[in-house]
């Protein structure tokens, strides 16, 4: 595992291509691990609201399809002893390679493929699509699934947040190469992106790398562009009944939060560890333990934009999902009383996760990378325990009595559909 002293400054050397590709260089010789990340700032919110979907066939593409090694990244990466994945968001999408540090080239290599070399004929359109559609429908047929949908779809009204990554009824599904050959060419550029190698490098030897296989990367024509629609203030609880194929009833309350790296966003963060992290945690204690409910968890959305703070209950057996509900917002409503005991908690929980999540040499990768995405400023990462440990008692009720309130709040019942009443 790579070791991370808790309170060291990430050293990082950072600099631009000439093409606008921003690099990010962090070496440490404690494992002989390389990790080589490329973030491109496109999610789903980038999408024409009419054309949901490309940002997740894209990845696809990317990953399984592109030039003439079709296929075979993947298996060149795990001959080499290293492992390979991607993931979209709506806010970016990253793609990386863990590797021994002797193998460090090639990751720069296969990432300076996806970038430069993708091929979208019809064939690996059409290639890809059918797996497209088969992991969905593997997604979809899981309990619940359709809840972020449910979810998007209500609490916004003009945010680009306002449709899934993955998409039910997407249009993707049917676009054409030309189509997503164009979205390709808009968003998946240099000057769109940055690159992270971190690990057991020599720095100059990654320079020579990147400069060898992105330098020649064109830019593109004209600025990125990227949505600026800001959610208006909602002032009216909404509440809405979905029926699905699930066997219990759930409850989820979303609420409208503030955006990523803002001061408020590390208070809300707080209290959703004070609600769902651990044994120790309200919803187990008072909710989960006391036989109320199956589960209940608690997760705030950390986006670019304004995001949400969404809560999930799944009622235990005879548990109406009225009563869940109350339960629920009971312990919400209590939030701006935070115990000592409990602030000490959740604050070392913060810190102990911060440190934990960046001894994974790939996700502290992906770390400076969101950094430099989202804040602009890479070096924001030394920050974020202290922005943590800077959220006081009395900032916690403060934030509880501002964001969590009843004209904030999308409230849904997921239900059987047993329970739906025939006309």
């Amino acid at each position: 595992m790579y070791a991370m002293p808790a309170t060291a400054a990430i050293k990082v050397v950072e600099y631009d291509l000439p093409n606008g590709l921003h690099v990010i260089l962090h070496e440490d010789h404690s494992a002989p691990l390389v990790a080589v990340s490329v973030m491109y700032h496109v999610g789903a919110k980038n999408e024409d609201p009419k054309q949901s979907g490309f940002t997740d066939f894209m990845e696809h593409i990317l990953s399984n399809g592109g030039d003439s090694h079709t296929g075979e990244y993947n298996e060149m990466v795990q001959a080499a002893g290293g492992q390979s994945g991607s993931n979209t968001t709506q806010d970016r999408t990253v793609f990386y390679e863990l590797l021994p540090s002797a193998q460090m080239g090639l990751g720069i290599w296969v990432e300076s493929r996806h970038m430069a070399y993708a091929r979208m004929d019809k064939a690996t359109v059409d290639e890809q699509r059918k797996i497209v559609k088969q992991e969905k429908y593997k997604y979809y047929s899981q309990p619940y699934a359709l809840r972020y949908n449910i979810i998007y779809e209500n609490a916004y009204t003009s945010s680009p947040y306002r449709w899934n990554t993955i998409a039910k009824d997407q249009y993707a599904d049917k676009a054409t190469a030309e189509e997503l050959t164009a979205y390709y060419k808009e968003y998946y550029a240099p000057n769109n992106a940055v690159i992270v190698v971190a690990g057991d490098i020599n720095e100059q030897y990654a320079r020579d790398y990147i400069d060898r296989y992105f330098g020649d990367i064109p830019a593109t024509a004209k600025p990125v562009n990227h949505p600026a629609d800001v959610e208006p203030v909602h002032t009216t609880e909404k509440r809405i009944a979905y029926y699905d194929n699930v066997q219990a009833p759930g409850v989820i309350i979303a609420y409208h939060i503030p955006a990523y790296g803002t001061p408020d966003y590390y208070g809300v963060q707080l209290l959703m560890r004070l609600l769902s992290a651990g044994n120790n945690s309200r919803f187990n204690k008072n909710i989960t333990a006391a036989g109320k409910a199956q589960n209940v968890s608690a997760i705030a959305i950390g986006n670019e934009q304004p995001g949400l703070a969404i809560v999930l209950g799944i009622a235990a057996q005879g548990v109406k999902p009225d009563e869940l509900e109350h339960n629920i917002l009971s312990e919400i409503d209590k939030l701006n009383q935070v115990a000592e005991d409990e602030y000490q908690r959740i604050e070392d929980k913060a810190e102990s996760d911060y440190v934990l999540d960046n001894q994974k040499l790939q996700v502290l990768a992906q770390n400076l990378a969101s950094k430099y995405t989202y804040l602009h400023n890479t070096r924001l990462i030394d920050d974020e325990i202290s922005n943590y440990r800077k959220v006081t008692r009395a900032d916690l009720a403060r934030i509880a009595a501002k964001y969590f309130t009843k004209q904030n709040r999308l409230v849904v019942y997921y239900l059987p559909k047993s329970m739906q009443q025939k006309k």
